[in-house]
Parts: C-alpha cells; structure tokens; sequence
C-alpha cells in the first residue's frame, strides 16, 4: 500500500492544514494508502490519519532549527517503522488539483525524487514541498548533519533543501525530478506575470496536479485575495505583490 507522509511542528501550522493536506491525497488517488504524521501534537487530527513521533535530530537544542527537521530528520533509515517503504512527502501547504496516482508509481527502485527547483538555474537544487524515497536509502544526509550541524547551518543557513540536494548529488550523482508540468509553483506559475496580477486571477497550468505555496501567499490568501506583506517591504515589490480572489484554491483545498 502506497505511504504518504507529512511532518508537523509546533504552531506554524495548525491540525487543519493537515487534515486538509489528508482529505486532498485521499479524494485524489484511486488506490487506498497510508497516510502518516510525523508530530508532537495529534489531537484533532482525522482518526485514519497514522500518527508518529517527530524523528529525533542528536544535536544541541540550539542546532535544532530551520527546517532541518524535516530535510535532515525525516531522512532516518527506521523513520516511523517504514524502513524499506517508498514514501511520497508533501508540505502541509501544498494544494493538490488533480489525481496524483503517478506520483506514487513514478519511481520505480530507489530512486530519490524531487522538485526541479525554480528559483534556481541548472539541476543541482531540488524543491522539497513534494519528494519520494525509499526508507533506508538516505540515513547519510541526517547522520551528516549530526555530526557537523553547525558546518550545515553555516553553509546553508535556512536552505535545508539545498542541503538536502548536496547531500544527495554528493552520494548518488545527480537528481531526479519530477516531470515538470506535475507540481508547479502558485507564485511563479498560477499567478499572472507582474502587474497583470490587478486584473488577472491565478490559474491552474496544464498538467499540473499539485501547486506549491512556498512563501507568501498562502492558501488562505489566495482564496482571500490579500498578500501579506511585511512593512519593510520596498514600494517596489508592493506592486507586483498582489492576489485577486482564487476560488479554484477554496475548492481543492478542504
């Protein structure tokens, strides 16, 4: 049976996101699967959704941080029991659109599978709101960042993700992404290009069965039409930065 794993932490995100994230893989898929969370806290959480604990990072509390939680932790070899288990990770924030069998039988071995990332040019980064691996195949990139956390955190600082794909590129080579049309970003290509974004609506790409929301706007606002911005944000970037009203997202994300 096909696994899908999520990870929740603290209070950045709340059980809604995840019982949302849940309901989205289940009305998508024609197979049944499991559906694990790695957390803390499971109360209000869906009674099908499979609990377990956070994975344990060995280094000091102060080197516990960014989101080497998930990129390094979730990377155990025994993570939650699944050792030798193909597992299918999503964000909490990802809006699923579409039916996502051939994520869950688009590798075929062990292959590691990720986002070509779209901020950055060329093959060497890979963006981790929806990736695939076998259990017990990158046990190396948490023992890593155990053993030199501050070296990692030096390097990458918040980039976990591209931590990650080092570590990866590093033992197996090179990466393997996702066709390219199957997860696509909100802001870079649901959204109309510059101040198009006044008179436009985002739209959902041909192909695409999952939308990212890395960043800001979340999925609350899309579906509310607002950017939230800081107030150090530039005159500038507030004219761009901007989200009429998205209904499709109100939609598929429950």
């Amino acid at each position: 049976m096909p696994n899908v794993i999520c990870i929740k932490w603290g209070d950045q995100y709340s059980v809604d996101y995840v019982n949302r994230l849940f309901n989205m893989v289940r009305r998508n898929v024609t197979v049944d699967i499991n559906f694990y969370c790695f957390t803390e806290i499971s109360a209000g959480l869906h009674p099908d959704i499979i609990v377990k604990p956070l994975p344990v990072l060995d280094v000091p509390d102060e080197d516990n941080k960014f989101a080497y939680r998930k990129e390094a932790a979730l990377c155990d070899d025994d993570l939650g029991g699944l050792r030798g288990e193909r597992v299918l990770f999503f964000d909490l924030d990802v809006v699923i659109v579409a039916n996502i069998d051939e994520l869950l039988t688009f590798p075929q071995g062990d292959e590691f599978v990720i986002i070509n990332d779209w901020n950055t040019n060329g093959d060497h980064v890979g963006q981790a709101s929806c990736y695939s691996w076998r259990v017990g195949t990158l046990g190396y990139v948490k023992k890593y960042f155990e053993a030199h956390p501050k070296e990692v955190v030096k390097q990458y600082h918040t980039a976990s993700q591209e931590y990650l794909s080092a570590q990866v590129i590093k033992t197996q080579g090179k990466l393997i992404f996702w066709p390219e049309p199957w997860v696509r970003s909100f802001k870079s290509h649901c959204l109309p290009k510059g101040l198009l974004r006044h008179f436009f609506p985002a739209a959902i790409p041909p192909g695409a069965k999952v939308i990212a929301f890395h960043g800001s706007p979340k999925p609350q606002d899309a579906i509310a039409g607002k950017w939230s911005l800081e107030k150090a944000t530039p005159w500038y970037k507030r004219l761009y930065k901007t989200v009429l009203p998205t209904p499709w997202v109100e939609e598929h994300w429950r």
